[in-house]
């Protein structure tokens, strides 16, 4: 019974080994076939060192990788290059780039670049405002399944941004994300109920919703759950 915890701390060591091996050769193989010019794994390789996983995280070489894989049509690399200039991540921000990199990704279909470029069109801060192309590319992300795309299109429509306000279709949209999971959208969809607008009016939803937010750790959820109380 007293070596118990000797072997506890063995297991533990062997299992940690065994992880780090098998991040070596996950990392060998798909360098390798980066190497050979294989597009998802040169994009998973700038993934890797993205995101530190198992070595030091290089944006450099993240970049140079990316950059491999979306000029073979990655429609994920091309996503990631327009998020790595929009944010400045190992390189001097440029949106231009970044539009045009979501651009690509967007028009191949994929749902988190449409989402992308239809906040940059919506941005006021942007070189590229428009309110037609924002909901156009919000709503082909959202009809994908998109959650976030679905609060982003609900909040123009809950608000007017650029397109007559209309409750009943932000509180559908709502629903939807609330319905995949989506706290800040419960939180919307709560608040929606709270004053009645697109709805009936009614508190014990509003609060229900609230504190489904705030168990899933979204504060603003645990605020207006704490209003609603007082």
């Amino acid at each position: 019974m007293k070596n118990a915890p000797i072997n506890k701390i063995t297991v533990f060591l062997v299992a940690a080994m065994l992880s780090v091996s098998a991040i070596a050769l996950d990392f060998n193989q798909t360098q390798k076939l980066a190497n050979q010019g294989n597009a998802e794994a040169q994009f998973d390789l700038g993934k890797i060192y993205a995101n530190g996983t198992g070595i030091e995280q290089d944006y450099t070489k993240a970049i140079e990788w990316y950059i491999k894989s979306a000029n073979q049509g990655n429609y994920e690399a091309q996503n990631s290059l327009g998020g790595m200039y929009k944010w400045g991540w190992g390189l001097t921000k440029d949106h231009m780039k970044a539009f045009k990199w979501y651009q690509k990704a967007a028009n191949q279909g994929y749902a988190p670049a449409q989402s992308s470029l239809a906040y940059m069109y919506q941005d006021d801060r942007g070189a590229f405002k428009n309110d037609a192309k924002a909901i156009e590319w919000y709503k082909k992300a959202a009809d994908q399944g998109d959650a976030g795309a679905k609060v982003s299109l609900a909040d123009i429509y809950n608000y007017g941004m650029g397109t007559p306000q209309d409750h009943m279709k932000a509180f559908e949209l709502y629903q939807k994300a609330a319905d995949q999971g989506d706290a800040g959208a419960k939180v919307s969809l709560g608040f929606m109920y709270e004053v009645g607008d697109g709805v009936t009016q009614n508190k014990s939803k509003a609060k229900n919703l609230y504190k489904q937010s705030c168990d899933e750790g979204y504060q603003p959820g645990c605020k207006y759950y704490s209003d609603l109380n007082e």
